[in-house]
């Protein structure tokens, strides 16, 4: 084990697993929080996974740049957030793609994925348990498209297993994936898939303490954001300008605070109705699924008929052109039905059937007709069919939750919407069946023609005579007044016939009407709509439905608290990465705290910002819950400011467990002509001096100015330090579970440490 020079005569506090050389620098790293996995992105944005022994598993690149990452609460997927504001999610153990959501309009910044910290087994804890497995076989997958290799086909095509552990909630603790944007929105999806909320900072009015006056946020720039361990409150930390409420104020643009602040967000609706959330992104994001089953089966049925349907055009055309030829007053159809009715055989037809079309020729074209015929409805029988039958018995569970107003009411779980999206879904497994009773009889008309044309071919190749017998079959008539120019199956599948309506019957109309006073659909002109129109009508009232919970939960999301931290004279430009940040929960039992989880704010606090252009780190904790104190009478809110040691400067940071923060220094004497030098310090916050803040009327106070006079110098002889023989650069990547911490050198160089070694083992292994 390699060992530093400067470390031979004391003992060295981490051990040194490996140093090794990396292809491209990286600018985000986070280990896996039940696995030895460490999630790496590069600045070329490509996205590596390795193990603890350095052992890479995969590398995947999206394609666009990324500019954040997160783990599942159980490490099985990874969020990654894009540039364009796409999250991505992606398997662990493949890196494959197994959902997009395109939630944000700008780059995501920051992502921050909690599960709650209660196990459902209270007396109030609602039992949910999703039925449809007992009623249906597993959900249908998505169809291939006949001549795409795999890896260009659907997402889900070549990780169907973990695509279905991803959407079946069930065996998962409810989660939250909280995502933030660089023009300060935050989205919240329940379990990473289905969006559930939406605020943006910039329309929050900021109430100033002990007074009735409010502020607005302008220009914020969100930079990291963390959601309590009971999923009730959420911290932002964002820079921007702080405006007064007023017309005066805003008028005159009077800025009271520009710099960096801390937001405390109400998001207790996640951990109160975390039960009906649950039911409610089970049941949605498994229809959410199913309705992409209905759009790629219809989209897959509707290329293969017309690309059917186009060859068996293409060969028969010429016959218009012979009949135009020879001078013939008539159309293919009626000389087809001459040829039928036994009369004898125009030039035309005989050239066609025996010199153009030929035995091989109908053999390829009813290949190709009834071949496809044959697939559709293997796709309605697997695909369709099945993902419509189990999309309507999910719409009647919401249906019946929607009734329970009590609980599902406040969430924003419509009676009437879902009532009205669970008729839409029943409508469409009445399109699907009549499509199929369509789609049996062209195929077979299709057939029964082409077995025609091939017998006639046959017997004129074989007979002198250009006359044939009579060949009695209604199916042929009936193809050729009804099927030859015209195609039932496609305006039934093709987008761009929604607006051409089916014709239907009287009689049929009047008992679909009659059907309305026994409980049939209100809606009784849906026989008039092709199956992509209805198709598109059912989706349109899911959206509808679930807009409703969506909104719903957007406007319960409040501000509860803002904490100006410090100014900054001149904004950062490239986001998070300019500042270190770090915001963790420990567990509290004092009497202060209801929720026995504290918070702890980690930063550090840029030389421009203080008086004294000191080299500073500040930690806040107890912002969560101090204004519930206030209004008790105390305060919970406390900081502390540490001097950085003579020589260094804050490279990165993080908070560890057990209150502890890992400092990243960089020493300001390093040089691009020297190796570096840096070292690893691992401070304990809870026993630090920290010094009580108040609230203050006017938020332009900043709470770091407070705490300047009493902050501790750090000194590298009486810290648990450990040096490092390069210049460092962010990120520094820490795991609470497995007590490992990854530094990156700017040469190019990944050094991982072991942080919680007991001094004689580490003795023994260097030696």
């Amino acid at each position: 084990m390699e060992t530093d020079a400067s470390d031979s005569e004391h003992v060295v506090p981490f051990q040194l697993q490996f140093d090794k050389p990396i292809a491209s620098q990286v600018k985000i790293a986070e280990w896996n929080p039940e696995k030895d996995l460490l999630a790496m992105v590069t600045e070329d944005s490509k996205i590596m996974l390795h193990r603890f022994n350095w052992q890479r598993l995969w590398t995947i690149s999206p394609g666009k740049s990324i500019t954040s990452l997160c783990w599942r609460p159980d490490g099985k997927a990874i969020a990654v957030g894009l540039e364009d504001g796409t999250i991505s999610l992606h398997d662990v153990e493949s890196g494959k793609l197994l959902r997009s959501l395109k939630s944000h309009t700008a780059p995501v910044v920051c992502l921050n994925w909690e599960e709650d910290s209660e196990l459902n087994n209270t007396e109030n804890s609602l039992v949910f348990e999703d039925r449809t497995p007992r009623f249906f076989p597993p959900a249908p997958r998505v169809p291939r498209t006949p001549g795409v290799v795999t890896s260009e086909a659907s997402f889900m095509e070549d990780n169907e297993d973990s695509y279905r552990q991803l959407s079946n909630s069930s065996y998962q603790r409810f989660n939250i994936l909280c995502s933030g944007d660089k023009d300060g929105s935050i989205c919240f999806s329940i379990f990473g898939i289905f969006p559930i909320g939406k605020v943006n900072v910039h329309k929050f009015s900021v109430p100033v303490p002990n007074s009735d006056k409010t502020q607005h946020l302008l220009n914020a720039s969100i930079y990291k954001v963390a959601l309590s361990k009971d999923l009730c409150q959420l911290i932002v930390l964002f820079s921007g300008d702080l405006i007064e409420s007023t017309a005066a104020a805003l008028e005159a643009d009077k800025v009271a605070g520009c710099g960096m602040h801390g937001l405390v967000l109400d998001t207790s609706v996640f951990g109160k109705r975390k039960n009906e959330l649950h039911q409610l992104a089970q049941q949605a994001s498994n229809i959410e699924d199913l309705t992409e089953v209905i759009r790629a089966s219809l989209s897959v049925m509707s290329k293969q008929w017309t690309d059917a349907v186009q060859s068996f055009s293409q060969k028969f055309v010429s016959l218009d052109t012979l009949i135009t030829d020879h001078a013939l007053d008539s159309s293919p159809q009626e000389e087809f039905l001459s040829l039928l009715g036994g009369a004898r055989t125009s030039p035309a037809v005989h050239q066609f059937l025996v010199n153009t079309l030929g035995e091989a020729g109908v053999k390829r074209v009813s290949k190709l007709v009834c071949g496809a015929g044959k697939e559709l409805q293997r796709v309605v029988h697997d695909h369709l069919q099945p993902a419509a039958e189990i999309i309507a018995f999910r719409m009647g569970e919401l249906r019946g939750l929607s009734r329970w107003r009590s609980r599902f009411q406040v969430i924003g779980l419509d009676e009437t919407l879902v009532a009205h999206a669970t008729e839409k879904s029943g409508m469409m497994l009445v399109q699907v069946e009549r499509f199929m009773r369509v789609l049996t009889s062209v195929e077979q008309q299709f057939s029964n023609f082409f077995n025609w044309l091939l017998k006639c071919i046959k017997l004129l190749m074989q007979e002198p005579s250009d006359q044939l017998l009579p060949y009695n079959s209604e199916l042929v008539v009936i193809f050729l007044k009804f099927l030859y120019n015209q195609d039932p199956v496609r305006k039934l599948l093709d987008p761009s016939e929604v607006d051409h309506p089916v014709e239907a019957d009287l009689e049929t109309m009047q008992r679909v009407q009659d059907l309305v006073q026994f409980g049939g659909f209100s809606d009784t002109e849906y026989l008039r709509r092709t199956l992509a129109k209805e198709f598109q009508q059912m989706e349109s009232s899911f959206k509808e439905a679930f807009l409703m919970p969506f909104t719903t939960i957007s406007r319960k999301i409040h501000v509860v608290d803002l904490l100006p931290l410090f100014p900054l004279p001149s904004l950062p430009l490239n986001g998070s990465a300019m500042i270190p940040l770090s915001i963790s929960y420990y567990e509290d039992d004092s009497e202060a705290n209801e929720n026995n989880f504290n918070d702890y704010i980690c930063f550090q606090v840029p030389t421009e910002s203080l008086s004294d252009d000191g080299n500073y780190i500040g930690i806040v904790r107890g912002f969560m819950h101090d204004q519930r104190n206030l209004k008790r009478g105390y305060s919970t809110l406390e900081a502390v400011l540490l001097s950085m040691p003579a020589g260094y400067n804050c490279a990165d940071l993080s908070l560890y467990k057990d209150t502890q923060v890992v400092l990243l220094l960089n020493g300001t004497t390093n040089t691009p002509e020297t190796p570096g030098d840096a070292c690893m310090m691992i401070v304990q916050a809870n026993e630090l001096p920290f010094v009580p803040v108040s609230q203050s009327r006017d938020l332009s106070l900043w709470k770091m100015h407070h705490v300047q006079d009493s902050s501790v110098c750090l000194e590298t002889e009486n810290e648990k330090v450990r040096s490092i023989p390069y210049s460092v650069v962010a990120p520094l990547a820490v795991s609470a579970t497995r007590g490992v911490a990854c530094v990156f050198a700017a040469r190019r160089r990944a050094l991982v440490y072991i942080l919680e070694e007991d001094e004689d083992e580490v003795l023994e292994t260097e030696a």
